[in-house]
């Protein structure tokens, strides 16, 4: 106002203006409505004009939000928006820091020259055709997600990029404002442990926590076969991938453990899950880890 004080009378104008037509609409009456639009318009434009020619942008004065969705009130209605949701899981576990994890992991940054394009006779594709490949599954994992419920499982030794891939799809999810959970198994049995059993210094962290692992719109359980494992680990694993299965809520598990590693460690109905209901890729190549350090 100090620097543009044409704004000043002109928002005073169009509140008075507004005021005029919202009695009328009131009182039913038409005549002279569409003569306080058009004055409304035009000083609209004006103020348009003015903000473009004093070098802001048209839209400099309105309200911008974090979440266009809600607008950063939390809610749609009277339930609990994504941006809301999200939050709330961040808050649980203190996951915060996968921002900053993801924006140096994305497939922007994803680099298919750290793949050899060398065939492995045994399997007679190199592997970065092997990664061009998976790469493109995921691209249409993410592009139907709305409309398809998927299940992805890669495999494959330490290092190849299978935690990269998951953090890749959990940051376009996040842009595309979907609720997306990041655990490792071993975080993930502590979880299912702690709701189990509890402890003396337990609150309703984790309890809300076993919730949103069950509920969000996608589980990435990163590094299965990592986690001590017994019986009632294999139950509990059972349950939560059956129950998102049921609820029709994607999953993805990376796991350095080959499928017959898989199939002996845990149990024959987990097993049968994976095979049946996600779509497995194994990833081929050497430990990028050492190869960056290396090239550095």
């Amino acid at each position: 106002y100090e620097k543009i004080p044409r704004l000043r009378e002109i928002d005073e104008e169009v509140a008075t203006l507004s005021a005029r037509k919202a009695r009328a609409l009131i009182s039913r009456q038409e005549v002279g409505i569409e003569d306080l639009r058009t004055d409304i318009a035009l000083l609209s434009q004006e103020r348009t004009a003015l903000l473009l020619s004093s070098g802001y942008p048209a839209d400099y004065l309105e309200l911008t939000y974090s979440c266009p969705d809600c607008h950063d009130t939390g809610f749609i209605g009277d339930k609990k928006c994504h941006c809301f949701k999200q939050a709330m899981v961040d808050l649980l576990y203190r996951q915060s820091n996968i921002h900053d994890v993801l924006k140096r992991e994305n497939f922007d940054t994803f680099d298919i020259r750290y793949y050899s394009d060398t065939k492995n006779r045994s399997l007679g594709v190199s592997p970065r055709e092997n990664i061009q490949a998976v790469l493109s599954t995921c691209h249409d994992f993410i592009d139907h997600f709305d409309e398809q419920s998927r299940n992805l499982l890669f495999y494959g030794d330490t290092g190849v990029g299978k935690t990269f891939l998951t953090n890749c799809i959990a940051r376009e999810l996040l842009d595309a404002s979907h609720t997306v959970i990041y655990l490792t198994a071993f975080h993930l049995v502590d979880i299912l442990q702690n709701n189990t059993f509890g402890n003396d210094d337990m609150d309703d962290t984790d309890e809300n926590m076993f919730h949103y692992i069950l509920d969000c719109d996608l589980l990435i359980i990163d590094d299965l076969g990592t986690e001590l494992n017994n019986a009632f680990i294999t139950s509990q694993l059972f349950l939560c991938i059956n129950e998102r299965l049921l609820a029709r809520k994607s999953t993805i598990i990376s796991t350095n453990l080959s499928l017959d590693e898989l199939q002996n460690e845990y149990s024959e109905r987990i097993f049968s899950r994976l095979v049946s209901n996600y779509e497995i890729m194994l990833i081929l190549g050497d430990d990028i880890r050492i190869k960056k350090a290396i090239s550095e």
